[in-house]
């Protein structure tokens, strides 16, 4: 974030951008109705570095922003770390529309952020050590397994048809290996 206002936040991904390109593209980002709610609204000062805002609310924005560029691939690098569960789920559900139409690429310690990815990549020491989609590398018994266990180890409930009810409830009864589709609101 840059030490200016929201807009000219914005702006600096797309100088051409309309309000009502911002517009949808904050929306998009989940943090219209934080905008909406600011007095000066798109004229709110953020501060240097963000400091006005929470650590959600900057990456919402920064998503925001990188909308409104509209890159052929996006990379996610720790986009949900250091976050409250809230503003995790916020910015997840930003971002999953994203990852279901263009190329993108999400870097995270944090599993719940990866579960419907694709094809996962875990890298262990610098070297790619396993391979897969959520399920398969669950059930394959390695390092994925390891972290897996240990960041759900409480939530894990006992599992049917091979999902477990927490992923049952962060998916709406999807499991994670089949494609991911946003119910309308």
């Amino acid at each position: 974030m840059f030490n200016g206002t929201i807009r000219e936040n914005l702006l600096y991904a797309r100088p051409d951008a309309t309000e009502a390109d911002m517009e949808a593209a904050l929306k998009k980002a989940n943090i219209w109705e934080f905008v909406q709610n600011q007095p000066e609204g798109l004229d709110a000062m953020v501060g240097n570095r963000g400091l006005k805002l929470s650590g959600g609310e900057k990456q919402r924005l920064s998503i925001a922003r990188v909308l409104l560029k509209d890159p052929t691939i996006f990379i996610f690098d720790e986009a949900t770390s250091a976050l409250d569960s809230i503003s995790e789920q916020k910015i997840q559900e930003a971002i999953d529309p994203i990852i279901q139409s263009r190329t993108s690429i999400l870097i995270a310690h944090r599993l719940s952020t990866i579960l419907a990815a694709d094809e996962i990549l875990v890298v262990k020491d610098g070297c790619i050590v396993e391979r897969g989609q959520h399920s398969q590398l669950v059930a394959a018994d390695g390092v994925y397994r390891e972290l897996y266990e240990t960041q759900f180890s409480k939530a894990l409930l006992p599992e049917e048809k091979g999902v477990s009810e927490l992923e049952q409830y962060i998916w709406g009864q999807q499991p994670a290996d089949e494609p991911y589709e946003a119910e309308e609101s």
